[in-house]
């Protein structure tokens, strides 16, 4: 007789609040300096010296940032982190302890809980990172993910977004849109499971994008390649909703214009031939798409020959004066209005 699965599983309340919470977090162990105390007091102390501290917070909800027909919890676990990290190293920080917090429904067992944890500790080994406390409850909504990301930076690093000067460079790490275009092949293949269960999801084509849409990489090494090149840009921000959104965010905190040049900007072949299949503008993809987790910043014109040949690092256009605007520069030298149509968490979803 085959066992009941539901017998594998343990309830949450069975252990309570702090039951799960020790359970969670008994195997963690702090590995920088100024982690001075973490999970077990009534708040973590840190010791920062003479570095100035970043703090940033992403708050992540279910069927409004993440959908798990398709998300594995594991992988949320881990692009829960990566969010967060992502803001620290937009300027140009390092980043170094998170907290996590959780509301979880009772349709959640211990062993989901554990595997949403799994991502979150393998996020934190990978990228050196102290989980030094947080915070557990119940929801009647499903699950609700808020993490924390602290970081440290030199006085003399910190980049802010208002910093870029006209005649600066616009540069872009990686290529763009291919997390959005994973999204849209995630959600046509649950569209086909939900009008035949039993088809298997095609995905063979699209391996990119799905893993940078289910796991995405913040881009830690950046801070460091630019040190090594002796660059330090004057804005930085990172590309969570859209690189038009992103760019208009420097410009406006700037008090600058720019022109983005829509052919400098990077795609992968995959991102090329899927929007051909979906029939859409890779163009718009890139533009609107968001949650690619790269790096957008402005460097100043001397500084080009570091980079030219860094493959790393693309050129995409420039700033220029204010009252000139921000600028998409077509193909066919067209010169059009950028605007920001990138996610947006608040629009009611139907």
């Amino acid at each position: 007789m085959l066992k009941d699965k539901s017998e594998d599983k343990t309830s949450l309340s069975e252990l309570g609040e702090f039951g799960l919470i020790k359970h969670l977090t008994n195997s963690i162990k702090l590995t920088h300096t100024s982690s001075m105390k973490g999970v077990g007091d009534d708040a973590a102390v840190l010791q920062f010296d003479k570095k100035q501290v970043l703090v940033t917070t992403d708050l992540l909800v279910e069927n409004v940032h993440f959908d798990l027909s398709y998300m594995p919890l594991k992988h949320l676990g881990y692009k829960a982190v990566m969010v967060n990290l992502s803001d620290v190293y937009a300027m140009n920080g390092t980043a170094t302890q998170i907290t996590v917090s959780i509301a979880v429904s009772n349709r959640f067992p211990l062993e989901a809980i554990e595997e949403l944890y799994a991502g979150i500790h393998l996020a934190c080994k990978t990228y050196k990172v102290d989980l030094i406390g947080g915070d557990t409850t119940s929801s009647t909504t499903g699950l609700l993910i808020s993490i924390t990301a602290i970081g440290e930076v030199d006085k003399k690093d910190v980049v802010y977004r208002n910093g870029a000067k006209p005649n600066d460079l616009l540069v872009v790490t990686g290529d763009l849109g291919a997390a959005y275009l994973g999204l849209q092949v995630l959600e046509r293949e649950k569209q086909v499971f939900q009008a035949n269960p039993k088809a298997q999801p095609d995905l063979e084509n699209y391996t990119y994008l799905v893993e940078r849409q289910l796991k995405p990489e913040a881009r830690k090494d950046i801070s460091k390649l630019l040190k090594e090149l002796e660059v330090k840009p004057t804005a930085m921000i990172d590309i969570s909703d859209g690189l038009s959104s992103e760019i208009i965010h420097i410009c406006t905190q700037s008090k600058v214009g720019c022109n983005l040049f829509e052919d400098k900007i990077p795609l992968d072949p995959q991102v090329i031939s899927t929007c051909e299949e979906f029939n859409m503008d890779s163009t718009t993809v890139a533009l609107s798409g968001g949650e690619d987790y790269e790096l957008l910043f402005t460097i100043d014109t001397a500084d080009y020959p570091k980079i030219k040949a860094n493959p790393n690092l693309t050129v995409i256009g420039h700033i220029t004066e204010k009252n000139e605007g921000m600028h998409l520069i077509t193909r066919a030298n067209q010169k059009i209005e950028l605007t920001a149509q990138g996610w947006n968490a608040l629009l009611n979803k139907d």
